[in-house]
């Protein structure tokens, strides 16, 4: 009889320590679990606070530069963060050509920085001439992204 009492009890105490380390893993897991989620919800409302629109008009000649290797778009922020004037954030696509940031300037108007509501000059420094045709920009910044296409008729 003492020997069945010492067996369950054992089996008792084995239980309670599996039990324990079960839970202590899981504590572990869930508290990982949490701040993967809260580091991914604040890069989503930062994803989400991103906003812009191309609002050039695609029938007129201030687009294309005298030179025709140049484009000038007036973009305005319509999110409600600011976006980085040296064009670290923006990526920027010209006839599904990636443009690189050195060759991409940004000129808030009217204000020193480009927030919510300002447009700003982008001048896109091509690496060829555009040749005569429809064309096509694709500017994107944090997975917000705007299209812009126009006809030029050449030199």
């Amino acid at each position: 009889m003492a020997g069945e009492s010492i067996s369950t009890l054992i089996l008792f105490i084995a239980a309670m320590l599996v039990a324990a380390s079960v839970a202590g893993t899981l504590v572990t897991t869930v508290g990982g679990l949490t701040n993967s989620v809260d580091s991914a919800s604040d890069d989503v409302s930062t994803d989400i606070d991103t906003d812009l629109e191309i609002i050039s008009d695609p029938g007129s000649g201030a687009i294309v530069g005298d030179s025709n290797e140049t484009l000038r778009l007036l973009v305005k922020n319509t999110g409600d963060r600011t976006i980085p004037q040296d064009g670290t954030e923006l990526d920027v696509l010209v006839d599904g050509e990636y443009i690189p940031t050195h060759n991409i300037s940004i000129t808030p108007q009217e204000e020193p920085v480009w927030r919510d509501g300002v447009v700003a000059a982008v001048d896109i420094t091509l690496e060829t001439p555009l040749d005569a045709g429809e064309h096509r920009v694709q500017l994107s910044v944090r997975g917000a992204e705007s299209t812009f296409q126009f006809y030029y008729g050449g030199a």
